[in-house]
């Protein structure tokens, strides 16, 4: 009996064939990397291109200069930062994924843009990684958010240092009453561009003394510097709304914008001057040329999150915005403005049935209303938001709150988080009338 072992010489011949191929595409991935990624991260951006360029239209200057002083104050790091980011990364996805959320997925692709840097070439800056956060529309929007609280708090706090000095007969939030006259505080006084301003003039002044040191800063010492300039931020915002309430300019003109431009260079600029000599580099740079191994890993895993999540963002959403509304809401009467926002128009009251991401707040002073008042209140036993707002010298009264199962919420974290977690259907209902409801 002749055993044939010819199909043992035909595997061994395969298998080196096999490896010999897998070798020539593990050389051809190594040697064309660069291009291979470049390519890739333009097709990314090409999906996501519409989302890219409102992005950039919101904060080109600010999201551009922070990835270049990435590029620019990158340094090579004993810290592995392949995973944190990729968790980052994969977090921000998550939740973009679930609740369609396009500032998100921007911020997501721009920490991805250093993410594919930092993997080729070792080097993080933690300065400018704050920027890119600051300058996300994710701050924007929390920003926004508690813009009315900020306003009515530095108000108050004007009130309280004036009322011993001019006549001050009284304050509703926003609004000065001073020997018959109203002077209304604006949004912009709240100087959100000057603070970002400031804090890349600052995150530019630790990068340049880094190179000049050729050390660098620790986390502690710039979260410090970030914190000392939020500081300066407000204390600017105070001296800012005092003098314009001394002089009496708090509508826009030349007068009104060197008023903010003095204070930001005296209360902003010139203290950060005076307070980066007291912060010195101590972290020496890593003298060696030895960088740790391309990892294909994470950076892998890292293009599939952003893709996945790239497709899922382009569907088309059903908010199901009107699924099982209130009776006493007559939709029959009412007309989309748009996918996300109803409108219903009654001789009483005016109503908008919206998506959670449309903040009354943002939405009425866009359209010119003045905040008086906003506050929680009680009605009918369930805590909803209340507004007193003023526009052509007429009052309106603003009420809104987040319904999901005809249970009503008035704090958008705990709504997302219901949505996030249960994938319920979420809505905002504001009532607005000319009367109390």
């Amino acid at each position: 009996m002749v055993i044939d072992y010819s199909w043992i010489d035909n595997t061994f011949y395969l298998l080196q064939k096999n490896k010999k191929a897998s070798c020539i595409m593990n050389d051809f991935l190594i040697q064309h990397k660069k291009t291979i990624f470049l390519f890739i991260l333009v097709c990314l951006f090409g999906i996501n291109y519409t989302i890219v360029l409102n992005g950039l239209d919101n904060n080109l200057f600010g999201i551009v200069f922070s990835i270049l002083l990435f590029l620019i104050g990158g340094r090579k790091t004993s810290f592995n930062m392949n995973y944190p980011l990729l968790g980052l990364i994969f977090l921000l996805e998550f939740v973009s994924y679930r609740l369609h959320i396009k500032s998100l997925h921007f911020l997501s692709l721009s920490l991805f843009v250093c993410f594919i840097y930092y993997c080729f070439t070792q080097k993080f800056s933690f300065i400018a990684f704050i920027c890119i956060i600051l300058f996300s529309s994710l701050f924007n929007t929390f920003f926004d958010y508690l813009t009315v609280e900020i306003k009515q708090t530095l108000c108050y706090g004007v009130y309280l240092t004036l009322k011993d000095f001019i006549t001050i007969t009284k304050i509703e939030g926003v609004n000065f009453y001073i020997n018959n006259a109203k002077i209304t505080i604006d949004t912009a006084c709240m100087g959100l561009s000057m603070f970002k301003t400031g804090l890349l003039a600052g995150a530019f002044l630790l990068t340049i003394e880094e190179r000049k040191q050729e050390k660098y800063f620790t986390i502690k010492q710039i979260l410090l510097f970030c914190f000392l300039l939020i500081l300066l931020n407000i204390v600017s915002n105070y001296f800012r709304i005092i003098t314009l309430i001394l002089f009496n300019c708090t509508e826009e003109n030349i007068l009104h914008h060197t008023i903010g431009l003095l204070c930001f260079v005296f209360y902003q600029i010139v203290p950060m001057l005076f307070l980066v000599r007291f912060f010195k580099p101590k972290k020496e740079a890593i003298k060696n040329d030895k960088t740790k191994k391309f990892s294909l890993f994470p950076i892998t895993i890292a293009i599939l999150i952003v893709f996945v999540t790239s497709l899922e963002i382009k569907k088309q959403q059903d908010y199901k915005l009107l699924t099982n509304i209130s009776s006493d809401y007559n939709i029959s009467k009412g007309v989309w403005v748009n996918t996300e926002v109803f409108k219903i128009v009654t001789p009483e009251k005016l109503i908008y049935i919206k998506t959670p991401a449309h903040n009354p707040l943002i939405c009425w002073t866009g359209n010119g209303y003045k905040v008086i008042e906003s506050k929680v209140i009680k009605k009918n036993n369930e805590e909803i938001c209340f507004v007193r707002m003023e526009k052509n010298n007429t009052q309106y009264f603003s009420y809104w709150w987040y319904e999901c199962d005809t249970k009503k919420y008035t704090s958008l974290i705990e709504v997302l988080f219901v949505k996030l977690f249960y994938n319920k259907s979420i809505r905002l209902v504001n009532e607005t009338s000319k009367t109390p409801l």
